[in-house]
C-alpha cells in the first residue's frame, strides 16, 4: 500500500528538554525521516523550544509530537512556559471539538509531556516515585488495547525504555469516561511491592494518545550512546554495572526496543496521514 496526499504533511515537534542534551529529539527526527522515505511522503516539520523559549506551534500543523524532558512535572505548575503550553493544548482540543473542521489535529505525548497532559486534564494523579525507573522494562497492554491501532503489531508484554522519577497513577475513571479516554497499558506487576502500578499509556480521545515510556528510543543509537565512556560511567555509578549490562542486552534484542521503535510512532504517523483525506492506490 502507498499513500497519496494532496499536500505536504506539516508536523510540529514540541521540545520539552529545557535546552539539555538528550537522545529523544534525535530519535524523533530519525523516525520522521524514515517514515517519510518509506511512505514516499513529503514531511515538513518545525521544532519549538517550550520550556526555555516558551515557543509553541500554531494550529497550522497537521500532527504534533510533544517530547519527554527532564525535571519535575509538578514543580512547573503555574510557570509561564506551562501556561503557554496548556493554552496551546486547550486550543487544539477546542479546534478538534469544532464540527466545522473536518480534518482534526493529531497529538502524541511522550513521558514528561504525557505526565503534564494527565495533570492538566485531571484524569489521574501525577506523583513522585519511590525510586527512579531507569532501564528497559516490560509494558503490559490491557484488553482494550487489542483495538488500539497505534499498538498494532505489539506483543504482550512489549518492552520500552523508561527513564523517570515521576509516575501517573490513580486514574479518575469518571473523567476518563467523560472524555472518551482509555487506559491502554500499565507497568509490570510487582507482587512483592505494595504500590499501585503506573499507567503507561492512555488514549486521551480519538485524536490524542500518549505514553509514559519512550517509544522513540532507537536501540542502536541508544546502545552506542550508553557505551560512550562518560555515559557508561554515569549509569554504572548511579544504577550499577548489572543495570548497564542489562540495558545493552535488551537494546540489542530485536524483539524488544527495536520492535517497539518500529511500531508505535510509525503506526501513529501512518494513521494520522491516512486520516488526512488519503487514499489507497
Amino acid at each position: 500500500m502507498s499513500l497519496v496526499v494532496t499536500k505536504s504533511i506539516r508536523i510540529a515537534i514540541l521540545d520539552m528538554n529545557e535546552g539539555k542534551p538528550n537522545q529523544g529529539m534525535r530519535c524523533i527526527r530519525e523516525i520522521l525521516n524514515q517514515f517519510g522515505d518509506a511512505a514516499n511522503i513529503d514531511l515538513d516539520w518545525d521544532e519549538f523550544e517550550v520550556r526555555v523559549e516558551k515557543q509553541v506551534p500554531s494550529l497550522d500543523y497537521d500532527i504534533y509530537i510533544s517530547s519527554g524532558g527532564p525535571g519535575s512535572p509538578l514543580e512547573s505548575e503555574g510557570s509561564d512556559w506551562e501556561k503557554v503550553y496548556f493554552n496551546w493544548l486547550d486550543g487544539v482540543l477546542e479546534y478538534n471539538s469544532n464540527d466545522a473542521y473536518v480534518q482534526k489535529k493529531k497529538i502524541f505525548f511522550i513521558c514528561h509531556s504525557y505526565q503534564l497532559a494527565c495533570r492538566h486534564l485531571k484524569i489521574a494523579t501525577v506523583s513522585k516515585r519511590k525510586s527512579t525507573a531507569f532501564g528497559v522494562f516490560p509494558v503490559h497492554p490491557l484488553p482494550v488495547a487489542t483495538d488500539e491501532p497505534v499498538f498494532d503489531g505489539l506483543r504482550n508484554p512489549f518492552y520500552a525504555v523508561d527513564s523517570r522519577d515521576f509516575q501517573v497513577i490513580a486514574p479518575n475513571h469518571n473523567k476518563l469516561h467523560q472524555m472518551g479516554a482509555s487506559i491502554l497499558a500499565i507497568e509490570k506487576e510487582r507482587p512483592h511491592i505494595p504500590l499501585e502500578r503506573a499507567i503507561m499509556a492512555i488514549r486521551f480521545n480519538e485524536h490524542m494518545i500518549g505514553t509514559q515510556f519512550h517509544p522513540e528510543a532507537d536501540a542502536i543509537g541508544m546502545s552506542l550512546h550508553l557505551q560512550t565512556e562518560d555515559k557508561k560511567k554515569t549509569v554504572i555509578e548511579n544504577y550499577g554495572q548489572q543495570k548497564w549490562q542489562s540495558m545493552i542486552e535488551h537494546l540489542n534484542d530485536p524483539d524488544k526496543i527495536m520492535w517497539t521503535y518500529a511500531h508505535i510512532l510509525p503506526n501513529f504517523l501512518n494513521l494520522a496521514v491516512e486520516s488526512m483525506q488519503a487514499v489507497e492506490v
